[in-house]
């Protein structure tokens, strides 16, 4: 399996307006999409602008088929100007929690 977790720094009071596009975005993956098992967004309690996405796909091409969806493609020019700096960490993922 695959997992990304991305660190996402927002503009300053960014928030709302981010989330109101990344939820539409999140709920259509793990819905839409058989190959996205995970799509959670949390926010960090010490930060408000900070914003951590955490994805698990079946694979590294399950991802790549997400960034061509129609929720992918329209959340980005809603998203893309909300942020500030984006980190990405790639990873094979090892155990997934059974009951989700």
């Amino acid at each position: 399996m695959y997992g990304l977790l991305l660190k996402t720094r927002l503009k300053p009071g960014a928030c709302d307006a981010f989330m109101d596009a990344m939820r539409v975005n999140a709920a259509a993956s793990v819905r839409d999409e058989p190959g996205c098992l995970t799509f959670d967004v949390l926010r960090d309690r010490s930060d408000a602008d900070l914003v951590w996405l955490y994805e698990v796909y079946v694979d590294e091409a399950a991802f790549e088929a997400h960034m061509r969806t129609p929720h992918f493609l329209a959340s980005r020019p809603l998203v893309e100007p909300l942020i500030e700096s984006q980190e990405a960490i790639e990873a094979d993922l090892l155990a997934l929690n059974p009951s989700r």
